[in-house]
């Protein structure tokens, strides 16, 4: 799908359809790469690590749908029931 040396990444940015969890985690692995590489202009480097954080929330605004979505079954007197995710709130 992308491939690298395209300078229209800020009109893909723009225009950008849904992308899947796998694809902006695939994404997000290409640009802490060549951020850890060191071999980038510091502006270049503004622009992924700003890409990277977009990213990064789209993954966590994802990952939030899935945990809603989540359902667990709890043995209670009544016997198996489900009960909606917790993120570890009520554990802690």
């Amino acid at each position: 799908m992308a491939k690298s040396g395209s300078a229209d990444n800020s009109a893909k940015e723009t225009a950008a359809p849904a992308i899947t969890f796998e694809q902006a985690m695939e994404t997000l692995e290409t640009i802490v790469a060549k951020l850890e590489s060191g071999d980038v202009p510091l502006e270049t480097a503004i622009e992924l690590f700003q890409e990277g954080m977009s990213l990064s929330k789209l993954c966590g605004q994802k990952l939030e749908q899935v945990e809603r979505r989540i359902e667990m079954l709890v043995e209670g007197d009544a016997g198996l029931q489900r009960k909606p995710f917790a993120a570890s709130k009520e554990e802690a």
